[in-house]
């Protein structure tokens, strides 16, 4: 790399918010967005922003989750991607989640923006899968009490709304739980009401190239969706990973958020498997953006392996 000679009015002095200007600096990100194909389907990958954690905090085996991060040099709290997933068929506009949209305060709620600047609109979209009811994956849904897409029906397994959605069981939910419930309500009930909700019971062929993936655990109706068009798969896999440099190397690390972690970790360490041998390219919701790649079996576990940038497209 060459070494360029410091300009003499700027030579030593340090970046100002006045000379920021004459460098382009500007305090914030580009667009959030990366854009493949999947055989004929073309797919958006979408940020919907990061949330900061201190993942040691909120997840089992915590000093094994600080000697991870330490290892990868890595410091907490960690700034976790909030990854959506736009596929577009030629026929339909499929969205895979809605990110956090008002629910996690200001580094979050990025998911329309990045959209426009995908070239869509809320109103194209004609569906969505929501891999489960959680803020940061349904809680784009709605801003204000109003719908976002105005044109799209939700789609979900029923075990996640026959819990979030039951006033029975927010009555004896402990009180840890109760703001999901109340996210829920907040997010979900508006289309609800317009008679957009439609519910399905575990695996099930969605649209053609389409079908869920029963994923439970994190929830009781968390689903990944297998996309496939062409002899190409691409399975997005919701809330498997949280911290990516602890639980692929040991998938029985849980989180706080899970409703049954020893279902959660059984069911990671079942598609983790899985993934590792069938070679299937991965879209996860929390690993760093754009959350694309493979599974690589260990001698000890599991390693994420990203899967290369790319700036060629088909049309």
């Amino acid at each position: 790399m060459p070494v360029l000679a410091a300009s003499p009015a700027n030579a030593g002095s340090p970046l100002t918010a006045d000379t920021a200007s004459s460098y382009g600096w500007v305090a914030r990100q580009a667009p959030g967005f990366y854009r493949f194909t999947l055989g004929a389907f073309r797919i958006t990958v979408l940020s919907d922003g990061t949330a900061p954690r201190d993942v040691a905090k909120i997840m089992s085996k915590p000093q094994a989750v600080r000697d991870a991060f330490a290892a990868a040099h890595q410091t907490l709290p960690v700034e976790i991607s909030v990854n959506c997933f736009l596929i577009d068929t030629g026929d339909r506009r499929i969205l895979i989640d809605t990110g956090a949209g008002e629910l996690f305060g200001p580094l979050t709620g990025h998911l329309v923006e990045n959209l426009r600047a995908a070239g869509y609109e809320p109103g194209d979209i004609d569906d969505i899968l929501l891999t489960h009811i959680h803020g940061d994956h349904s809680g784009g849904l709605s801003i204000g009490g109003r719908p976002v897409f105005p044109n799209a029906t939700v789609h979900v397994d029923q075990r996640d709304p026959a819990l979030w959605l039951s006033p029975e069981a927010e009555a004896t939910a402990p009180a840890a739980a109760r703001m999901t419930f109340q996210q829920s309500h907040q997010t979900v009930d508006p289309y609800v009401r317009a008679g957009r909700l439609r519910t399905f019971d575990g695996a099930a062929q969605l649209f053609p190239g389409v079908r869920s993936v029963p994923l439970y655990g994190h929830t009781p109706g968390m689903n990944g969706y297998l996309i496939e068009n062409q002899g190409q798969r691409l399975l997005l896999w919701g809330d498997i990973i949280h911290a990516t440099e602890a639980q692929f190397r040991d998938p029985t690390i849980t989180i706080e958020y899970d409703v049954d972690p020893t279902a959660a970790a059984t069911t990671r360490q079942r598609i983790l498997a899985d993934a590792a041998r069938q070679g299937y390219m991965v879209g996860s919701a929390h690993v760093t953006f754009p959350g694309l790649g493979h599974v690589r079996t260990e001698h000890a576990g599991f390693s994420w392996v990203p899967a290369p940038y790319s700036t060629k497209l088909t049309e």
